[in-house]
């Protein structure tokens, strides 16, 4: 931790690098400046606030791919059946290059914000308007948020909850040596800030006109109550206080702040900043043009190239349990939005005839991954998808999400660059979790009713069927499943439905961090490390009217005793490797326990 943070000590503006902030940088020479003389006043807390929020940007710190992977969402890559990814394969250790440098990148956000804190506190006596007064305290109140959200991701990710709290900044080598703390001294000195946060943050930063537009975009991704309140609830969420996350969640629904968007404004650049959203990374290709993808002063996300097939890497491809579960997601049929009307030619006349068909696949299923059969959602500029997508190698389909389908004909078109914003909190996620809340966890009966309409919120705005044997009085003509559902059906349905399918990729860990806290990890990897699928062609007319097949591509459950070398089986390495305490959690980062000689040792 010592070598990564050392430099910041000297100069947070060094690494001031986000959309806005260069002006910043033209009055004065950063590298005469040391942090003794810096903080002079709300200006330059300002600046290093900026830092605190750009540091959310590094990918180190959501680690995309291998959170993806450590769960039972996503395959490493092209190249079925053989996978070599240590997270997969549940074989990573305190040397693994993805925990350590998260490890490095979250402390490196604590030490910012620290910086920032510490600023304030130097200029408080200078406040002497109360327009002043005002900004100090939400600057603290961000700085303080930051600080609180970087220790939560640190105790949810690293050695049981159990790490090191910095709430001072370092004045020499012997105070970076500090040990870990127990875990429940980390939760009450995160939660400490976010109350603090909570209590002196303005309830919406920016607001919207009830059309979706806002009303100040420049304060577009800054934090508000809204955003401490979702982050407190699910906190108290992972230690199953559930009647305290009830009522943090209770209080951002109830805040008429947000409210669901189209299901595909949530993973693209076209529904950024929009009404659901309560926390999310922002990136943009037009700010930084120097900078590269790679660079931690750029604006620019390496998310789309990681995941797309066109033009991209397919870093991670879905896993065949989540490519079924989508395929089954069940649209209502009785949504107009489900209906595509096409024309056709009449066989006998020769004229066009105008037709009705239900859609191939759920809203959500579409515009979460690609399918190869799937007609209905362009896909890099053609449809089908299959156009576009190779679906080769047993490759049966590849997320949508996150990529730039939508805005361009290859990853390649943007240099393999993304200004797709990354969402780490979003509405739908706290309704399912304010259903879990409810139900707590699947053993109070009395809240099923509850739960099941802010399910079926979530559920609607994909045009599925809805959950329940009684109609939903707020959609009375949707159709429903006719389920009579108790908690621990309700929560299963969380479990390996509602959740997976709808937060896939989102925030931060949320899948590897569910399975962990429902306990059920080793056990999801046995289940479908015992399911086998397997694989049939694809034939399709290209865009030139020729006939094309797609070999191997479309995926179903059952083996093919014919041709073996099709049949597909996921986790079976995982399922035989995982152990709870080497791998429920990141370990300490070798690089910390070999610079830090106190980590594990009080002073």
């Amino acid at each position: 931790m010592r070598q990564v943070i050392n430099k910041i000590l000297f100069m947070v503006m060094l690494t001031i690098s986000i959309s806005g902030c260069d002006d910043f940088l033209t009055e004065v020479n950063p590298n005469a400046i040391s942090t003794d003389n810096f903080w002079k006043n709300l200006r330059d807390c300002e600046s290093g606030m900026i830092a605190v929020y750009n540091q959310l940007r590094n990918p180190s710190i959501v680690e995309l791919v291998p959170e993806s992977l450590r769960a039972d969402l996503a395959w490493p890559g092209y190249g079925r059946p053989n996978a070599t990814n240590e997270f997969y394969l549940q074989t990573f250790t305190d040397g693994s290059k993805p925990g350590n440098n998260k490890w490095s990148e979250l402390y490196k956000g604590i030490f910012r914000a620290n910086q920032v804190i510490k600023g304030l506190e130097g200029i408080e006596d200078q406040m002497n308007t109360e327009e002043d007064k005002a900004k100090w305290v939400l600057l603290m109140a961000e700085a303080r948020f930051f600080r609180g959200l970087f220790h939560f991701y640190a105790h949810s990710s690293f050695n049981q909850g159990q790490v090191v709290i910095f709430d001072f900044v370092p004045q020499s080598e012997k105070e970076f040596y500090q040990t870990v703390s127990p875990s429940e001294q980390v939760i009450e000195f995160f939660r400490k800030d976010f109350e603090f946060a909570h209590q002196h943050l303005p309830l919406t930063r920016t607001g919207f006109n009830g059309e979706g537009v806002p009303l100040d975009p420049q304060m577009l991704g800054r934090v508000s109550k809204g955003t401490v309140g979702a982050i407190l609830g699910t906190s108290y969420l992972y230690e199953k206080d559930y009647v305290n996350a009830a009522r943090y969640f209770k209080e951002v629904i109830d805040s008429g702040v947000y409210r669901l968007a189209h299901v595909g404004e949530n993973s693209t650049t076209k529904g950024e900043f929009n009404e659901e959203s309560i926390l999310e990374i922002s990136y943009d290709l037009n700010f930084k043009l120097e900078e590269t993808v790679y660079s931690s002063k750029g604006t620019k996300s390496i998310y789309a190239m990681l995941i797309s097939q066109v033009g991209g890497w397919r870093s991670l491809i879905p896993s065949c349990w989540l490519i079924m579960a989508y395929k089954n997601d069940a649209l209502d049929p009785n949504d107009s939005r489900n209906l595509i009307v096409y024309t056709e030619i009449d066989p006998e006349t020769g004229e066009e005839v105008q037709k009705t068909r239900l859609r191939d696949y759920s809203l959500r299923t579409s515009y979460s991954i690609a399918l190869p059969d799937d007609r209905d959602l362009i896909y890099y500029g053609a449809s089908p998808t299959v156009i576009r997508a190779q679906f080769s190698n047993l490759e049966c389909a590849y997320f949508r999400k996150y990529s730039n389908w939508d805005i361009a004909q290859s990853e390649a078109d943007l240099n393999n660059q993304s200004g797709i914003n990354f969402r780490l909190m979003r509405l739908a996620d706290v309704y399912l979790m304010y259903a879990e809340a409810l139900i707590k966890g699947g053993t109070d009966e009395s809240g099923v009713e509850e739960a099941i309409r802010y399910i079926n919120r979530v559920r609607n705005r994909s045009a599925l069927t809805l959950l329940g044997d009684t109609k939903d009085i707020n959609f009375p003509q949707s159709t429903i499943d006719n389920i009579n559902y108790d908690a621990m059906k309700l929560m299963e349905h969380l479990m390996y439905v509602e959740r997976p399918l709808e937060l896939a990729l989102d925030g931060y860990a949320i899948r590897q961090l569910d399975l962990r806290r429902w306990g059920i990890t080793k056990q999801r990897f046995q289940e479908l490390s015992e399911i086998t699928y397997t694989v049939d062609n694809f034939n399709y007319i290209d865009e030139q009217g020729e006939n094309k097949v797609r070999y191997n591509c479309v995926i179903k459950e059952g083996y093919n005793p014919d041709y073996p070398n099709i049949n597909l089986i996921d986790y079976t390495q995982a399922a035989a490797n995982y152990n709870e305490d080497s791998h429920d959690y990141f370990p300490i980062p070798n690089i910390e326990k070999a610079s830090n000689p106190n980590i594990f040792n009080p002073k």
